[in-house]
């Protein structure tokens, strides 16, 4: 690959970053004036509650709490948030935590028993201000009786491998969970709430954030063995988590709290950033490089094969045609996409996307890819996601690497290592999901 089209992809990519940078972000949507936090349009007068505390979960989730805690200062008493290891910040008042990430760990479990004790010892004396970002279902893990930790650790590795989507994943997280669909609400009630997002899901919903601790829960006992049928995981998931959601389905176990609920009477939910703001933002940069540049969609979803086919041949036809837009151009589109894991193999959902298109663009010498999560981690690795071009394909075989035996086996970062196109930040500690982005010359 090119060495300046290299050095496009990365300044693109990092001016999406900065656009939904945590702190930022927060600072848009609160300030104070002396006893006044004004939040949007709502302004609460601090003089009435005798605690001001911050909670919360996510890889973001520390700069949003020392966001918070520089605007609140001294009227700030305490709190505790979790986040994913090495993703800490020194704090001033908040309790951090570190935990695992996506599969739950026993270090998670103890933080978020922790905090449920926390906040039920809430009062309507109190303002609870909850900070949540991607990754804050897996990080605040909790158990339904008679769960064991083991139970609920199994059943999301069997999600992940399965290729549910997120929203499908966080519909079973909230139901075998004391912490998620509300609950978190219905635990701090009758203390005034205010939920601050970063949104890493497909159309920015509430109640699929971290799985919606602070929000009416649509999704019910049913929808749960509705999706295990799906994905034909009846006899696969722990006989414990199976036998807890049919006794739900029959009401034999309390639902999440649902719209009306009156816990949600004094909430205030606020989304601070989102992947059509990281876009943007990448947007301008590019034309800033020269590019004529389109935003696809912030919605891409589906199987990252199936999506990378799709981007190498919008790329193709750009090329080929200008449509629908003439090169030099960059297209942009974010979103999360899904993979079936079949292989032993390393990687994640960019680096997979990545290396499915580099096999559909072999040859076409004006087309590069790059699609990178903005977490800066893609799934169990230690990359951010990967670039590739008509060329890479070749250049791997010169190798003796070739590209459709690692994509067979899922092992897109052990294709990408040794030519040197895998894109490494290291936690960006935001997350609005995953941008993509083509180059055609």
């Amino acid at each position: 690959m090119r060495e300046s089209v290299k050095k496009a992809f990365e300044r693109i990519f990092h001016a999406g970053i900065r656009a939904v940078d945590t702190e930022d972000a927060v600072n848009r949507h609160v300030r104070r004036d002396e006893n006044e936090l004004i939040v949007d349009d709502r302004s609460y007068d601090l003089d009435r509650f005798k605690r001001v505390l911050i909670f919360g979960a996510g890889k973001g989730a520390a700069p949003m709490a020392r966001a918070l805690e520089d605007i609140l200062g001294e009227r700030l008493r305490g709190g505790s948030i979790i986040v994913k290891y090495g993703h800490g910040l020194p704090l001033q008042k908040t309790e951090i935590f570190e935990a695992n990430h996506p599969v739950p760990d026993d270090s998670g479990l103890k933080a978020t028993s922790h905090i449920l004790k926390q906040l039920g010892q809430c009062s309507e004396d109190d303002l609870v201000l909850f900070a949540f970002s991607g990754g804050g279902s897996a990080l605040l893990p909790s158990l339904r009786p008679p769960l064991q930790f083991q139970d609920k650790q199994d059943t999301t590795r069997l999600l992940l491998e399965c290729g549910a989507s997120i929203d499908e994943i966080n519909t079973i997280r909230k139901h075998l969970s004391r912490s998620k669909g509300g609950m978190l609400t219905r635990t701090a009630y009758p203390a005034t709430v205010i939920s601050f997002s970063l949104s890493d899901v497909i159309g920015d919903r509430l109640d699929v954030i971290a799985s919606g601790p602070t929000v009416p829960d649509s999704t019910t006992f049913q929808d749960c063995l509705t999706l295990f049928d799906k994905y034909g995981l009846n006899d696969k998931v722990p006989i414990s988590v199976y036998e807890l959601l049919k006794r739900g389905a029959s009401g034999l176990e309390p639902e999440t709290p649902k719209t009306g609920d009156p816990v949600f009477d004094h909430i205030q939910n606020v989304i601070v950033g989102s992947n059509l703001a990281a876009l943007a933002a990448a947007a301008q940069e590019a034309e800033a490089l020269g590019y004529r540049t389109v935003i696809l969609t912030s919605r891409v979803q589906g199987e990252a094969r199936e999506v990378a086919r799709v981007m190498a041949a919008v790329g193709q036809e750009v090329a080929e045609s200008s449509h629908p837009v003439a090169p030099p151009a960059c297209i942009l589109a974010g979103g999360e996409p899904t993979v079936t894991i079949c292989g032993s193999g390393k990687g994640g959902r960019n680096q997979e996307l990545v290396l499915a298109a580099a096999i559909d663009l072999s040859g076409s010498d004006r087309v590069a890819i790059m699609s990178a999560g903005t977490d800066g981690t893609d799934g169990p690795t230690d990359a951010a996601g990967a670039y590739a071009d008509g060329s890479t394909v070749k250049d791997a075989l010169a190798k003796g690497i070739k590209a459709r035996e690692f994509l067979k086996r899922n092992d897109s970062y052990n294709f990408f290592e040794p030519l040197g196109l895998l894109l490494k930040t290291g936690p960006t500690r935001t997350n609005v999901m995953d941008m993509i982005c083509l180059i055609v010359t």
